[in-house]
């Protein structure tokens, strides 16, 4: 059972990302409109606190917190990625970061605060030191992909990136020598890999895909008891499972909620699917069941979901319809 708590309105066009703030008490959202607007609650109302409304040029595809709430970063078609104070009650912009060719489509802080990655039309996935004085300096260029990356996520305890693409794959990256470079690769999917998250623990990762499945990767180190070899001495990860004939059109997002461990989907048939690994699950065959399905969740393709770090159930997601929602998924944990 699931109950829609609000709909927030404000954005003149399609809504591509939410995301909140580590501590739960800001949502922010932005989209085709250039603008970045922030939500909080006041009562028992989310309401608008903050709109940037001319935060970048053209469309802002994606914003992230640093670990430490003070900072957010903005991604945008202008091929900028934009650094904003938040610590006061005046947002300002402290930075911008270029050098990406075409459109930025993400971008994701490190659970150390000390790195940023950004991701791009031009194939290429960017790796950025954050200095003590709000410095900002190109550590590392990867042009690994062969097409258009449309997400970088970190590991929740260590520094190591993780990226989807146009290109079908996943790669797994990690400093190495002073560089950064790619440890792992996976392949599976059949189509665009649109979105990634990792679990708690970091051991799992969740993808999702234009070939309306979601996958699930786990890690398996050197030594591992179940006998999988590890090339080089390096981690591996492995498929151990797949769900599909869920979604019947592209899943856009994805979310492993690390509070309750459910999964959340976001897709173009306008559905938000709840996925749950199975009590009696084996480790290295893990099942997930799908537990909830809202079928018309917006009016149009559902871009992003995101789960609240601090309240466990309450879950936030965008549209090309314009609109944020709320929604609490408390009672079927």
């Amino acid at each position: 059972m699931a109950t829609a708590l609000e709909t927030l309105t404000g954005h003149k066009d399609r809504v591509w990302n939410v995301s909140w703030n580590p501590q739960g008490t800001i949502l922010t959202s932005c989209g085709s409109d250039r603008s970045i607007r922030l939500w909080a609650k006041e009562g028992d109302t989310w309401i608008n606190k903050n709109v940037l409304s001319e935060a970048h040029t053209r469309t802002v595809r994606c914003v992230a917190w640093s670990p430490c709430g003070r900072n957010m970063a903005s991604a945008s078609f202008d091929a900028t990625v934009n650094i904003w104070d938040c610590k006061a009650n005046e947002i300002e912009c402290i930075a911008t970061l270029e050098g990406h060719e075409n459109e930025v489509k993400c971008v994701a802080w490190s659970a150390s605060g000390s790195l940023l990655a950004t991701c791009s039309r031009d194939k290429s996935v960017w790796v950025w030191e954050v200095g003590d004085d709000d410095e900002y300096e190109c550590s590392s260029v990867l042009p690994s992909h062969t097409q258009d990356v449309k997400k970088v996520v970190f590991h929740p305890n260590a520094d190591i990136l993780a990226s989807a693409s146009y290109d079908n794959c996943i790669k797994l990256y990690k400093e190495d020598a002073d560089d950064w470079s790619v440890f792992c690769t996976l392949n599976g999917h059949e189509s665009t890999v649109w979105s990634l998250a990792f679990d708690a623990s970091g051991h799992r990762l969740a993808s999702c895909s234009d070939d309306n499945t979601v996958k699930i990767w786990q890690e398996y180190k050197p030594g591992n008891t179940e006998g999988i070899a590890t090339p080089n001495n390096e981690p591996v990860w492995k498929c151990v499972c797949t769900l599909s004939g869920y979604h019947n059109r592209t899943i856009y997002d994805i979310d492993w909620c690390h509070l309750s461990g459910a999964i959340a989907t976001s897709c173009g048939d306008d559905a938000i699917r709840i996925f749950k690994e199975h009590p009696n699950s084996e480790k290295n065959a893990p099942v997930f069941d799908l537990i909830l399905t809202i079928p018309q969740a917006h009016s149009e393709d559902v871009n992003s979901v995101s789960w609240n770090p601090a309240v466990i159930g309450l879950l936030a997601s965008s549209s090309d319809d314009g609109t944020v929602k709320l929604w609490d998924f408390s009672k079927i944990f």
